[in-house]
């Protein structure tokens, strides 16, 4: 017969069950492999699979030869079960460490060192152009783009992606768990998820939604702690990221910036219809002037003596002669009158 369980000990038994399965399965993430690729900042590694019953690992530079000469660099192991790929003693020296008999020699590869690299990119899926430390519309959807050598993470044992928390900071200086797309639903940013390099999120933020995001100039970056690497190696662009921006508004800030030309573009202009009024009005006493000039014929006379290089016989006498005759006709004309006149 089966002995009966009570409740409460049948779910406390339930439990213990669950957490024994599924407890080696969730912390797998630090469990490495022989071979594997572990990255600097790492902690907590269990390394009991790649050291091979071994208690030290060696470094050799790329142009030694491993089995003719001795490891550039010796590392005891004190705990494989919990070790770190901390900066002092890895970051000058990444590539193939490889575990060490008890004489010395090169017996396997224990894992790889690499520096880890993450980058993240703003993309407008509306327009669909690269909005990274630009402008976006408001009521345009963006995505993120990520890039970064963490995917051998999601190759080790019970793991299938690499948690990368993105970070997005209003201009207020809130930051977001979370991103809400134009169909109103929720995104989290907290370890989403990378498989590939790069990895593309969804449009999972509408910038529309202007109850939740109001304009202004917007800071993302991303960050993985994965083992808590970040803690130990905060360097910008290594776990963390470096931070890019993006302008939220209803118009081309760069639009919007040449406003203040074109208003004092046009404030000119009467200025130079003014300016531009009288013109007409100056020529008028020139005209009134002129008939002056024209009157006095000696002018012409004497620029055309003036002009002629050989004195011409003929042509000063028809001048001059008709003037004469002129003179003497009229005064004979007034003697003839006057003598009329007394003979009256």
């Amino acid at each position: 017969m089966f002995m009966a369980i009570p409740f409460p000990h049948f779910r406390i038994l339930f439990v213990f069950i669950l957490v024994f399965f599924i407890g080696p399965a969730s912390g797998a993430i630090n469990d490495i492999s022989p071979g594997g690729t572990v990255f600097i900042g790492e902690q907590g590694l269990d390394i009991t699979h790649a050291m091979a019953g071994d208690s030290q690992i060696g470094w050799w530079a790329s142009a030694a030869s491993i089995a003719e000469s001795s490891p550039s660099q010796i590392i005891s192991i004190s705990s494989l079960t919990s070790f770190s790929i901390t900066p002092s003693a890895f970051a000058s020296y990444t590539g193939s460490w490889l575990h060490l008999d008890p004489a010395g020699k090169a017996n396997g590869t224990a894992f790889n060192v690499v520096d880890p690299n993450l980058e993240i990119r703003v993309e407008d899926t509306t327009v669909g152009v690269d909005v990274t430390d630009k402008w976006v519309s408001t009521d345009d959807e963006i995505r993120f783009r990520i890039d970064t050598n963490l995917v051998p993470i999601a190759q080790r044992s019970g793991v299938t992606s690499v948690p990368i928390t993105i970070k997005v900071q209003d201009p207020s200086g809130s930051t977001y768990s979370s991103l809400v797309n134009s169909a109103g639903t929720a995104t989290s940013l907290v370890d989403y998820p990378i498989t590939t390099t790069p990895q593309y999120t969804a449009a999972i933020w509408d910038t529309g939604q202007r109850s939740i995001y109001s304009p202004g100039t917007y800071v993302i970056w991303a960050e993985c702690n994965v083992n808590s690497m970040k803690d130990n190696y905060n360097n910008a662009g290594k776990t963390v990221s470096q931070k890019v921006t993006v302008q939220n508004q209803d118009h081309n800030p760069l639009i919007t910036g040449n406003y203040p030309q074109t208003t004092a573009t046009q404030g000119i202009t009467p200025v130079m219809t003014t300016i531009t009024t009288p013109l007409p009005v100056s020529p008028t006493p020139a005209v009134v002037k002129t008939p002056t000039i024209t009157s006095t014929t000696i002018a012409p006379v004497v620029q055309t003596e003036t002009q002629v290089p050989t004195p011409v016989a003929p042509t000063p006498s028809p001048t001059h002669s008709p003037g004469f005759e002129g003179i003497f006709a009229g005064v004979a004309l007034m003697v003839a009158i006057l003598a009329w006149c007394r003979k009256d």
